[in-house]
């Protein structure tokens, strides 16, 4: 196995989470006769640039087809963060209705509309036609096509260049790192910034989130390895803010090497230290993950059988792929938990790929008056359990497995 950034040979295990399906191949009632593609989930340290990742089975096109079923906008917090971030880059880099905004990965218009309200011109660059198509129903304008140095050179050609891009939560997602960073290289105005935000590789060791790993993320990324990255791309990385989302994430800021002037931040500089100061950059920083996970997992799959020996009644919230992962590894399937609640009409009616557990909506809940709900988007806790405070009526106790098995 080579690195997918610099081709160094990879050889450092961090975790092995056996095999599963894609975590986002929700299975429809009329495939629920026929067999599931299951695939090892493996993930890789490079000790030459330390880039985290996954060894590869599935081509990206099997795992983002056109009836992807994640769309961003059924998250009231994160709506709220994508609004907050238009608000903050409109004022940080003075845009207007002479401006022109880029969203790569731009899912269902969750981000763009606020763009678009405020008058600046933009355009989405989305693969999956399913958000794609909630998007354009949004008035938002989408490329339906995956983002590289192509799509890229190609905007550039119709005069399409962007004073700001935004890449939210799709950095992990793509094969080729390089393509995708230089194409950002490639459609930046001369003074114009890319943002990017993925989950903080050291809250993930922290916190061992190993439930974010599944196929779909091909990169598990700290700012030292993206870093690294971007300077062999073409981008400079200037700036960087830490965020509370997806259970720590980070924005990067970045500018082309070639023709920013904007310096390094202090915050930057600091990250990196503490980077540092961890062992990012060292083997030892990497060891004793699977052993964690583990205890996790198998803590979870105790709960679920004390309680079916006890007789209580456990549903669960969120069909979101990390909570695939988890029960996946975990090998929790309906007799354990039963079924699971989405807000997502996408999803219900369907199955979760591997363990084939129910999708309802929440009116199943209020039915059901289980005696625990296990969030699985662990992430969304605090907004799932101020939605779901209705349940405490009946008696109902909110479950999570991350970081550790927690019940309030």
């Amino acid at each position: 196995m080579k690195c997918r950034h610099c081709q160094a040979a990879v050889t450092l295990k961090f975790i092995d989470l056996e095999t599963s399906p894609p975590s986002n191949s929700y299975v429809t009632p009329a495939q629920m006769s026929a067999p599931e593609k299951w695939y090892p989930l493996r993930v890789f340290t490079c000790t030459n640039c330390w880039l985290v990742q996954t060894e590869d089975f599935a081509h990206f096109a099997e795992l983002f087809s056109s009836d992807y079923a994640y769309f961003s906008s059924f998250s009231s917090s994160w709506l709220e963060h994508a609004e907050r971030y238009v608000d903050e880059l409109t004022e940080r880099l003075g845009l207007g209705a002479n401006s022109h905004v880029i969203e790569v990965a731009s899912n269902d218009g969750y981000l763009l509309q606020y763009v678009r309200r405020r008058g600046i011109p933009c355009l989405g660059v989305e693969p999956t036609a399913s958000t794609a198509a909630a998007a354009r129903d949004k008035g938002i304008e989408v490329v339906e096509e995956f983002f590289g140095v192509a799509l890229a050179d190609k905007l550039v050609a119709q005069g399409r260049c962007a004073d700001l891009t935004a890449a939210n939560n799709v950095l992990a997602h793509v094969p080729d790192i390089n393509d995708f960073v230089a194409g950002f290289a490639r459609v930046l105005k001369p003074d114009g910034v890319s943002t990017f935000e993925f989950p903080h590789l050291v809250r993930m060791v922290d916190q061992c989130q190993f439930d974010t790993i599944y196929h779909e993320h091909f990169s598990y990324l700290s700012l030292t390895a993206v870093q690294a990255i971007f300077a062999g791309n073409g981008l400079q990385v200037f700036d960087v803010q830490e965020l509370p989302t997806h259970g720590g994430s980070l924005r990067v800021f970045a500018q082309r090497a070639d023709t920013g002037s904007r310096p390094r931040t202090p915050a930057l500089e600091a990250l990196l230290r503490r980077e540092s100061g961890l062992g990012v950059s060292s083997p030892e920083y990497y060891a004793g993950f699977q052993q964690r996970a583990d205890r996790i997992k198998d803590d979870l799959m105790s709960f679920l059988i004390d309680c079916k020996r006890q007789g209580k009644r456990v549903g669960a919230y969120g069909a979101a792929a990390k909570g695939n992962t988890l029960l996946n590894y975990a090998g929790v399937r309906s007799n354990l938990l039963p079924w699971v609640v989405d807000r997502n009409p996408a999803k219900q009616g369907k199955f979760l790929p591997g363990c084939r557990i129910a999708i309802v909506d929440e009116e199943h809940l209020r039915q059901e008056r289980p005696d625990y709900i296990v969030i699985l988007p662990w992430n969304l806790r605090t907004e799932v359990m101020a939605q779901l405070d209705y349940a405490r009526a009946w008696g109902a106790r909110f479950v999570t497995a991350v970081p550790h098995l927690t019940i309030e």
